[in-house]
């Protein structure tokens, strides 16, 4: 059963309205005008080509790749663009591994100077990981010499996006970026085209996203993705607060069974520190990423490792 909307316009973190909005050929100025945007001075890119999503390995047993935007600028360098919506312990390496793919097919047969063009990842989060800085969100990461802090090698770039940290009124919106970063995180709660985004772009985007324009089988998609992505935060947002309550109900009995025989001042010292760790390995049991449990718990990475 589908859930049907009352927004105006597309939420762009469900596949339907992401792919909708950055992975189709009539909407490719969308997706040059975001990338450009993201990647500042590095790059201007003039045409994009998208390529085929689902990448085979060399033989069978090779592990098989879907992008969710994959395509190259007409240098011949490659983007892969992806719209994260959950947290992987692992996520940073999932996006180096789908890195190598459009470096291994840039070999040709036969002799070959091993001289590569540059390949781009821009990783749209709907989570955090830098929990050390609540306003970094925008992550541009080469590789560096760490003794002198210069860029060794710039063809490998990789953008990550923290859209929870990203906190900007339409009023604060000054660069393309800014603008791009607002819509993405506001569109879905939005009535009307903001005063700020006069952009030719942004018209475009508005037109596209409006889902009073979609014909019946595009309704029918939209609410379907719709359905997966609210299903998804449902059961996380369910996991985490079963996980809570389970270790809080645990850690009180422990701790009033040694309050009585150690102390009640004692008793609820340990059984705080007790039901702390009895939450943190309910969560870590429901597959609960341990950045967020060392986020929510206040235990440290090596206590929540241990369990």
């Amino acid at each position: 059963m589908t859930v049907p909307t009352t927004e105006k316009y597309i939420n762009p973190y469900t596949d339907f309205g992401f792919k909708r909005l950055f992975g189709s050929e009539m909407n490719k100025e969308l997706l040059i005008s975001f990338l450009n945007a993201m990647l500042h001075d590095e790059q201007h890119i003039k045409d994009l080509t998208y390529l085929q999503t689902e990448q085979l390995g060399k033989t069978a047993a090779d592990r098989k790749q879907v992008f969710d935007v994959y395509c190259e600028n007409e240098k011949g360098e490659k983007f892969i663009v992806e719209m994260q919506n959950m947290t992987q312990e692992f996520f940073k390496d999932r996006s180096v591994y789908y890195a190598t793919t459009p470096i291994q097919q840039q070999a040709p047969q036969g002799e070959w100077d091993f001289e590569l063009k540059g390949v781009y990842t821009v990783c749209i989060l709907n989570f955090t990981f830098d929990h050390n800085d609540d306003e970094y969100f925008h992550h541009h990461v080469q590789l560096m010499d760490t003794a002198t802090k210069e860029v060794f090698y710039d063809k490998l770039t990789f953008i990550y996006l923290e859209m929870p940290k990203f906190k900007k009124t339409e009023e604060e919106l000054e660069t393309l970026t800014d603008k791009w970063l607002f819509v993405l995180k506001n569109l879905p709660r939005l009535l009307k085209r903001p005063a700020a985004l006069q952009e030719h772009v942004f018209k475009r985007l508005f037109e596209q996203a409006r889902i009073a324009r979609f014909d019946k089988q595009a309704r029918a998609a939209y609410d379907e993705s719709r359905k997966v992505y609210l299903d998804n935060h449902n059961t996380m947002d369910f996991a985490l607060r079963q996980a809570r309550e389970k270790g809080l109900r645990e850690g009180r009995e422990e701790g009033i069974a040694e309050g009585r025989a150690e102390g009640r001042a004692e008793g609820r010292a340990e059984g705080e520190r007790t039901r702390t760790i009895e939450i943190a390995r309910n969560m870590k049991q429901s597959g609960i990423a341990p950045h967020l449990i060392v986020q929510a718990t206040g235990l440290t990475k090596q206590e929540v490792e241990a369990l």
